[in-house]
């Protein structure tokens, strides 16, 4: 395929507009070639300012999978839309990248890689922070077994007051959760790939809904509505592994806590460990002394081919994607991989809900 890549975006909300469109338009290799949001003046704004003229609008995202000129699309809708659109892409012969989750149940995600199979397509999830520089170090030291065999982990996305306002995040029915399937998703997704383990035995799970009907709440993005805000205020899991390796899973959009973090993970392995908390450090013992090495990324670093503009995460996610589409290029996350993502928190979703231990088998 010589051509650039005729792309339709399906959902010009906050997560298009801040992340994806930017990044395709920075890519050379992509043409976005349609827009669809169910609120018309959405799709319009995003043609005006990541489009053509002549660039498609829709309100039904079934009128642009009927389009034959569009090779891919990318699934930027609600948590609870994601599966019902991606599979329709899939059938309708799309490649498709999926924003976060990737769906809200472990049976929706199997419907996706299902879709996948019978299309032939490409299909690759939006856990863009794989793509950061200290995530990409850290990935490359476990692969050369620096670590050793890493047995624990802490998964970490807590906020002190930073709930998310705007369109249907705090509304537990449309995105099937709050905080754990939000951002902590990411952390988790993050702490699997860096342990390459994906084959959980148990969890045990509590989410709490402790600060969501405060007021007067001293948020980043102003005060919540309370009575739209049905998601959990703050999520934790403890996870084993088939092999005994464990996870601490701990998540928040609001909790009382001094120091926030996002989208990090520590992790302890027999040779050495890793952690994000202040920048990428690597702990280990060189000549019978503990030793805390800290890598300098101040140089920047190189993107993983032609059109990744600048390296930044959402650049080289976009990259490869397009890549993969274009020249069969290798994907750096799979839907299998995020399926076992959704299945974990699904797993400690039912045992907050339930009180007893989820067994994955």
């Amino acid at each position: 395929m010589n051509k650039k890549v005729r792309l339709g975006i399906i959902g010009c909300g906050g997560i298009a507009n801040n992340k994806h469109m930017p990044a395709e338009k920075r890519n050379p290799e992509v043409e976005m070639a349609a827009f669809c949001d169910i609120i018309e003046e959405r799709a319009l704004k995003a043609r005006d300012d990541f489009g053509t003229p002549d660039c498609a609008v829709y309100t039904d995202y079934r009128q642009l999978l009927a389009d034959d000129s569009i090779d891919a699309v990318l699934v930027l809708t609600p948590n609870n839309s994601h599966c019902r659109i991606t599979v329709d892409a899939l059938d309708a012969g799309k490649h498709v990248l999926c924003e976060k989750p990737m769906a809200i149940s472990y049976a929706q995600a199997k419907e996706m890689i299902a879709a996948r199979d019978r299309s032939g397509k490409i299909l690759t999830i939006g856990y863009q922070n794989r793509f950061r520089a200290d995530a990409l170090y850290m990935k490359r030291l476990a692969d050369d077994g620096v670590f050793g065999d890493i047995y624990y982990a802490e998964a970490i996305a807590v906020r002190r007051r930073a709930v998310p306002t705007w369109g249907v995040f705090i509304d537990c029915q449309k995105q099937g959760g709050g905080p754990l399937i939000d951002i902590g998703t990411h952390a988790l997704d993050l702490t699997l790939f860096m342990m390459n383990n994906y084959e959980p035995a148990y969890c045990v799970g509590s989410t709490f809904h402790k600060l969501n009907a405060q007021r007067d709440t001293g948020n980043a993005w102003g005060d919540w509505d309370v009575e739209k805000f049905t998601a959990e205020d703050s999520a934790f899991g403890f996870v084993v592994m088939k092999n005994g390796a464990t996870i601490y899973l701990k998540s928040s959009w609001a909790l009382n806590i001094a120091d926030p973090m996002e989208a990090i993970t520590t992790i302890c392995g027999d040779r050495a460990g890793g952690d994000m908390l202040d920048g990428l450090r690597i702990n280990t013992v060189m000549s019978g002394k503990q030793v805390m090495i800290k890598p300098d990324f101040s140089g920047g670093s190189v993107a993983f081919f032609s059109g990744a503009a600048g390296g930044e995460p959402e650049d080289i996610e976009c990259a490869t994607f397009i890549n993969a589409v274009k020249n069969g290029g290798s994907l750096y996350v799979t839907a299998e991989q995020a399926a076992v993502v959704t299945a974990i928190l699904e797993g400690i979703y039912k045992s907050a809900q339930t009180g007893k231990p989820y067994y994955f088998d």
